[in-house]
């Protein structure tokens, strides 16, 4: 029986080979083409030790249902994305576990148009033709074919920028020993910066650290480079290069919402009045500086379920999420790492600053970062959460996404995590002294939830 803890919320995934193996990846394929009613399929992959061999038997099922597969090979989940949405594929399925442990991997899919399946729709479909055992075979299998996306690619990204702004910047790279390592080198051969690389060599092993670069821990190595030996910033890509993190001259992480605002500042530049979204954990310097550079701030609940929809319904330019996903209406609304860095450099480039400049110009709260939280009942602790909170101050929670409440000078949310007993907390205040003040509050009361 096929463990259903892989059908996650917008992916497939889990530990290879106990969760994961060939035989679920020969009936993922099938089932993904009679789901969707694929005629012709593209297929990536990342560079895990189990990527291959789940390519194979992917393709398999792909083609004994009766679809043909053109194989892009190794490359970034965005590069699937722009490979299904620039080529017209009726699918695609990335072959990633993303920032995950190497010994996880999974299935990222889209059909026409870059069109993400989720949790919502095409996931459950495909879980349950998967769990039965089998799906139905065509009586003449699919053709396998072979496609260089490389270039196309890198021109695609190229076109957010005007090359002709950029500074020759002296920059460290981190490509954590994951698909930024294969693809990186093709775009700085056409970009005019000086560039360290660190851990370019893929290795599904990922000696160095997990190609998870939200956390701390994982860049510290980029970090410490780039103030020894005084680069104008640094860049730290995930596993599968889809999303990107900034690192300051002076070794700060910069934010997932800080890079939404010079993201979005550059966009409007280019799209005057367009419509951004961003999601409800990003600081208020998010809509402020949307607002400010003339656009149209859209605020969306987490994750690109919700942001996708939205930009499309508003015509958004562009939508950000604190967790470094970028996604970009002309990438076919999805996410992507790698536009999201030039974007970024053409910005700081233009205003001839470093990243922590700024910043500071545009950035005037404080923040606790996303703490999580164990507990036994997620949902129960949040409604109780939300009854003493109103209880004690009279406000009332905004429920969009979990509960927010704010104060003026000072908000908070909590949400629950959708696969761990945890609830994240995420809390901005005008000044350090009150973050941390009401930090310490909002802990004690959860503390009386549980």
């Amino acid at each position: 029986m096929v463990d259903e803890k892989i059908f996650k919320a917008y992916d497939i995934r889990g530990t290879y080979p106990d969760q994961l193996n060939e035989d679920v990846a020969y009936l993922v394929g099938g089932a993904f083409v009679q789901v969707i009613g694929a005629k012709k399929v593209a297929v990536g992959r990342d560079i895990r030790l189990s990527s291959e061999a789940l390519e194979q038997a992917l393709v398999r099922g792909i083609t004994d249902a009766g679809a043909d597969v053109e194989l892009i090979g190794v490359v970034s989940t965005d590069a699937l994305y722009f490979a299904v949405g620039k080529y017209g594929y009726d699918g695609g399925i990335m072959i990633t576990a993303s920032h995950n442990p190497p010994e996880y991997n999974g299935f990222k899919m889209c059909k026409r148009d870059a069109i993400p399946l989720s949790g919502d729709s095409g996931i459950p479909e495909i879980k349950r033709i998967v769990q039965s055992g089998s799906f139905r075979k065509a009586g003449k299998p699919g053709i396998v074919a072979r496609k260089d996306i490389l270039d196309d690619y890198i021109t695609h990204c190229l076109s957010f920028i005007q090359r002709l702004h950029l500074c020759s910047f002296s920059i460290a790279v981190d490509a954590g020993n994951g698909v930024a390592g294969v693809i990186l080198p093709h775009l700085f051969e056409r970009l005019p910066f000086k560039v360290e690389k660190l851990y370019f060599e893929p290795d599904g092993n990922f000696p160095n650290h997990l190609p998870s670069p939200i956390e701390p821990e994982n860049t510290k190595d980029l970090r410490e480079l780039v103030v020894r030996k005084n680069y104008d910033f640094g860049v730290a890509f995930d596993g599968d290069a889809d999303r990107m993190f900034i690192v300051d001259e002076k070794g700060n992480l910069v934010g997932g919402d800080m890079i939404t605002a010079m993201v979005a500042r550059k966009m409007l530049q280019r799209f005057p009045g367009s419509a951004i979204v961003y999601n409800l954990i990003c600081s208020k310097t998010v809509p402020e500086t949307i607002e400010k550079y003339g656009g149209k701030p859209i605020r969306s609940r987490v994750g690109h379920a919700f942001i996708k929809p939205l930009m499309r319904k508003h015509n958004a330019v562009f939508g950000g999420e604190h967790s470094g996903h970028f996604y970009f209406r002309d990438h076919w609304y999805a996410d992507s790492g790698l536009i999201a860095f030039l974007v970024v450099a053409e910005l700081l480039s233009e205003l001839e600053k470093r990243p922590s400049e700024v910043v500071a110009e545009m950035d005037h709260y404080y923040r606790t970062g996303e703490i999580n939280i164990k507990v036994a009942d997620r949902h129960r602790t949040l409604e109780r959460v939300a009854e003493i909170v109103q209880k004690e101050t009279g406000a009332q929670p905004d429920r969009t996404d979990g509960i927010t409440f704010d104060f003026g000078d000072w908000w908070f949310n909590l949400r629950p995590s959708n696969t761990e007993p945890l609830i994240r907390l995420n809390l901005e205040a005008n000044s350090p002294e009150l973050r941390d003040e009401k930090k310490e509050w909002v802990l004690s009361i959860i503390e009386q939830a549980k």
